[in-house]
């Protein structure tokens, strides 16, 4: 489940006179910048394991027609802009979140997890210049690396016949969440009632994720238990602590 990779600083440079002349405007703006900033609140991001579980979701009808997520617009409406997330992928997260309330409240997993592994992963199903639809399909779809053993990656031989992935040699990280097709055809399911599980449906992608991460981890309100979780969706302990920051940053309404 890839990365996203770093994205270069631009340059600020400008021409030596303009700079001259800039210099003793910057410094006063600095410093008043500096007071001003001292004045301001600041919200400090938890560190701790797990992460918060963020605003609490409203009751909805988990089993209503149609696309049932679409029941928290005005929640993920207000907390969208802060966060930094499309409301369309929110309403997934927190859609997901919901359904487990009802289907494995010992498992206790929160939105913000599920948003932490989407930011990872996809940019919430935007990375490489994709779109969320307002029916929560991700287009163009979002295919990984081939998983050949290069580059530091885990050597997977297809187990689709490229049907899914698009690679009849090597299978690939597919969709918003980043399923190889052998864990989907295994723990894909349809969150959004369309009658398809669809690793390119940002629903069913956050559903699936959630049913897999409380299968592996147990008790997520544990330390241990979203351990065990967030490494058996990526044995990695650089991307348990950047998913945990992530989540952190949104279960105190802010951007990572």
């Amino acid at each position: 489940m890839p990365k996203n990779p770093a994205r270069p600083i631009p340059s600020s440079r400008r021409p030596g006179s303009l700079l001259a002349f800039l210099s003793g405007v910057v410094v006063i703006v600095l410093a008043y910048g500096a007071c001003s900033l001292d004045r301001q609140p600041r919200i400090a991001i938890p560190e701790g394991i797990p992460p918060g579980r963020g605003a609490a979701i409203p009751p909805i009808d988990i089993n209503a027609p149609g696309r049932s997520a679409e029941q928290l617009r005005d929640w993920a409406a207000g907390l969208a802009n802060s966060i930094g997330i499309g409301i369309t992928a929110l309403e997934a997260y927190g859609y997901a979140a919901a359904v487990m309330v009802e289907v494995r409240p010992e498992c206790g997993i929160g939105w913000t997890t599920l948003a932490g592994i989407g930011s990872v992963e996809s940019d919430h199903g935007t990375f490489g210049g994709s779109k969320v639809g307002p029916d929560g399909q991700v287009t163009p779809k979002i295919r990984g690396v081939p998983l050949n053993g290069s580059r530091g990656v885990a050597d997977i031989p297809d187990t689709d016949g490229g049907v899914m992935d698009g690679d009849a040699e090597h299978d690939r990280a597919m969709g918003p969440l980043q399923f190889i097709p052998e864990t989907w055809n295994r723990w894909g399911v349809d969150a959004n009632g369309d009658g398809i599980a669809d690793p390119d449906s940002i629903d069913d992608a956050s559903l699936t994720a959630a049913l897999y991460l409380c299968a592996r981890g147990g008790d997520l309100t544990t330390r241990e238990g979203w351990q065990s979780a967030l490494l058996a969706y990526n044995y990695s302990g650089e991307y348990l602590r950047l998913v945990r920051d992530r989540a952190s940053a949104y279960s105190v309404g802010v951007r990572p």
